[in-house]
C-alpha cells in the first residue's frame, strides 16, 4: 500500500464515541460521496463509494449515531443506500442538510458549521472524513504534499479555514474542474496528521523525516568538505607551479629568506593545509603569516611572468 493509503486505513479505525463527533463526521462524509436521490414522490439517501472501508466506516457510523440497522440499509458495490423517509428526515435534519426552515441547502453552510463543527473534536473528525473521501498524502520518503480535492471554491475556502483553525496554513488551486486544497510544509502535514488523529502515520512520517534531515547534513558536509578540499588542492597546485616557475628562471636564492623557507616547506609538503605548513617552519608561524608569504611567491612568480612575456615580445 501506499504511504496515502496506509493513513487512510488508520483513520478508518477511527471511531469517534461521542454524537456529535459522530455528526461531524457523517456530514463529511454527505458532502463529498452523499447524494439523496429521488424516485417519484420518495427519496433515498445514498452515499457513494467502491471502497469498502469507507462503506464499512459510513455504516458503523450510522449504527451510532441513528441505531440503524443493517435492514434499513441497501448495500450496493457504489456503497450504501438508506430508503426509509424517516429515518432520512432525521438525518437530513440532524446533519444540517435541511436548513431551519426546512429547505434543502446546496452546500455545507456556516449555520450547518455552527450547530455541528462547534467544537475542536469535531472539527477534527470532520476533517477526517473529508481527508478518507477526498484527501491524499504523497510519501515522505519522496516530497511533502497533503491535499483535498473538492469540487466547488465555496468546499476549498471551507476546507482551508478549518485547517486554519488549527493553525495550519493551506493554499488552493485548480486542477481541470476541482478545486485542491494543499500543504506542502511538513511541519504543517504532522500537524495535519495529528488533527485527524493518525499516531502510527504521524510516527512513521516523523521518522522519515529525521533521516532525511540527517541525510542531507551529512550529504552538506561532504559537499563543503569536498569542496574545502578542492579548493586547498587546487591553491596548492598553483603555488607549488608558481615556486617552480621561480626556480627554473631565477633559482630559489631569487627569493628572500622567509620566502624561500616557505617555498621548500611548500614544494616538501604540496598536500598539507596552512596550518601544518605553518607548524613546520622555525619558528612556527601561524595561518595568516603562512597565506601572506604564499601569496608574496604567487605575486613574484606572476611579475617575473609579465617580464618574460614582455621580452619574448
Amino acid at each position: 500500500m501506499s504511504f496515502s493509503e496506509d493513513v487512510k486505513q488508520e483513520l478508518y479505525n477511527q471511531l469517534p464515541s461521542a454524537r456529535h463527533c459522530q455528526l461531524a463526521e457523517l456530514s463529511a462524509l454527505f458532502w463529498y460521496i452523499g447524494q439523496i436521490k429521488r424516485e417519484g414522490n420518495r427519496f433515498r439517501l445514498a452515499f457513494l463509494t467502491e471502497n469498502d472501508n469507507l462503506s464499512r466506516k459510513c455504516f458503523t457510523l450510522l449504527k451510532k449515531a441513528f441505531n440503524i440497522t443493517k435492514s434499513d440499509c441497501v448495500f450496493t458495490q457504489n456503497g450504501i443506500e438508506v430508503s426509509d423517509e424517516e429515518l432520512i428526515s432525521d438525518m437530513l435534519s440532524a446533519l444540517k442538510i435541511i436548513n431551519s426552515n426546512g429547505v434543502f441547502v446546496s452546500d455545507f453552510s456556516k449555520e450547518a458549521a455552527q450547530w455541528l463543527l462547534k467544537k475542536s473534536c469535531c472539527r477534527r473528525a470532520f476533517l477526517r472524513s473529508a481527508f478518507l473521501c477526498n484527501g491524499s498524502l504523497t510519501d515522505p520518503s519522496k516530497g511533502y504534499h497533503l491535499e483535498y480535492v473538492v469540487k466547488s471554491g465555496g468546499q476549498a475556502d471551507f476546507i482551508r479555514d478549518m485547517l486554519l483553525h488549527f493553525d495550519i496554513s493551506a493554499n488552493i488551486t485548480t486542477r481541470k474542474d476541482r478545486y485542491v486544497v494543499y500543504v506542502k510544509d511538513s511541519s504543517k502535514i504532522v500537524d495535519a496528521l495529528n488533527v485527524m488523529e493518525a499516531p502510527v502515520a504521524l510516527m512513521n512520517m516523523e521518522n522519515e523525516r529525521i533521516i532525511k534531515e540527517m541525510r542531507n547534513d551529512i550529504n552538506r558536509r561532504v559537499n563543503c568538505e569536498t569542496a574545502n578540499i578542492n579548493k586547498t588542492v587546487n591553491a596548492s597546485t598553483r603555488q607549488v607551479e608558481d615556486i617552480n616557475y621561480i626556480i627554473k628562471e631565477k633559482g630559489l636564492d631569487y627569493l628572500p629568506m622567509p620566502l624561500r623557507e616557505m617555498a621548500v616547506v611548500r614544494l616538501e609538503n604540496p598536500d598539507s593545509p596552512l596550518k601544518e605548513l605553518g607548524e613546520l617552519l622555525d619558528p612556527h608561524v601561524g595561518k595568516s603569516g603562512v597565506n601572506h608569504r604564499l601569496r608574496k611567491i604567487s605575486e613574484l612568480a606572476d611579475d617575473l611572468r609579465m617580464g618574460n612575456t614582455s621580452q619574448k615580445k
